[in-house]
């Protein structure tokens, strides 16, 4: 697998204070790469450097396998598109008139693919509508088409989704997968929204004092991530020799209530049991969110 940003031991220092601590991480091609930390972790700095908005202390990175420190990545980073923080636009303008500025911005020489952008983020039907009348989701859209004016196949989102609206967060997480699965676009989406995260990310990147904590892709993390039911039964001991004989895992936490881990289906399991004379008065089904990997992973409870 290609890969499309490798950072080595990355820093970014402020006077005294280390805001990107000896940072390495890798985002392959095709992915959608999910950053995640509390605020003040460092992720809109790391962000900044990358799209060479600021210089690092030490280390290096590079993009499609140029350096930061050679000249041709001012010319590679033209592949990137590009929200920090909140959307560049202008908000007497209509949407189109938007693009058309961008479009002239990044030296596009013909103004031919701007309908069919705007229709790709949803916004083909706005016309004149001036963009400070948008609503904070549509205003987010067309942050994401600027970003794309140069066609990019590397987009990089700070929290694309803040103070959204449901509809609103639903609508960015559908032009997400869309450019991902459709226009093949490499995606790295920072964000506080971790249960909307893991409906879309397929490699996430824990990062904590500057440093990435962790890397792992979804299906090595949705592995890991425990998964459990919880009994309540009138007979702990008939339960315990039948999981002891079928090796099942499980744990007694008191005299009515067992737990039993793995990746199992409820009705399947239950009908088992019934089998075996084995009938539970309540089952309930639960699973490890992101949430709470993330929580366990940094030794605390999130700020964000």
């Amino acid at each position: 697998m290609e890969t499309i940003l490798k950072i080595n031991n990355l820093e970014k220092t402020y006077k005294d204070f280390k805001a990107i601590s000896s940072l390495n991480m890798n985002i392959e091609k095709g992915s959608i790469y999910g950053l995640i930390g509390k605020n003040g972790a460092g992720k809109t700095t790391l962000i900044r450097l990358i799209c060479g908005l600021q210089k690092p202390s030490s280390g290096t990175y590079s993009i499609y396998g140029v350096s930061s420190t050679e000249k041709e990545i001012i010319s590679v980073r033209k592949r990137i598109g590009a929200i920090i923080e909140t959307p560049s636009v202008y908000q007497e303008m209509s949407a189109k008139d938007n693009l058309i500025e961008q479009y002239k911005l990044v030296g596009q020489p013909s103004l031919d693919g701007i309908d069919e952008l705007l229709k790709l983020v949803g916004l083909e039907n706005t016309g004149k509508k001036k963009v400070k009348n948008f609503s904070l989701g549509m205003k987010q859209r067309l942050g994401i088409a600027v970003a794309l004016a140069s066609n990019p196949d590397f987009l990089i989102l700070d929290e694309p989704i803040n103070g959204l609206d449901p509809q609103g967060i639903i609508e960015i997480r559908e032009l997400i997968l869309k450019l991902n699965k459709e226009k093949r676009i490499t995606i790295l989406v920072s964000s506080h929204y971790l249960d909307e995260l893991s409906k879309i990310a397929t490699h996430y990147g824990f990062m904590d004092s500057g440093r990435i904590i962790k890397e792992i892709s979804s299906e090595e993390l949705n592995k890991m991530m425990k998964q459990k039911i919880e009994l309540k039964v009138t007979d702990v001991k008939e339960f315990v020799k039948y999981f002891e004989k079928n090796k099942i895992s499980y744990e007694v936490i008191d005299n009515s209530t067992i737990n039993v881990y793995g990746n199992i289906n409820l009705s399947k399991f239950i009908s088992e049991l019934y089998k075996n004379n084995l009938v539970a008065e309540e089952a309930h089904e639960y699973g490890e969110s992101l949430e709470n990997y993330y929580i366990n992973l940094i030794g605390g409870i999130s700020n964000d």
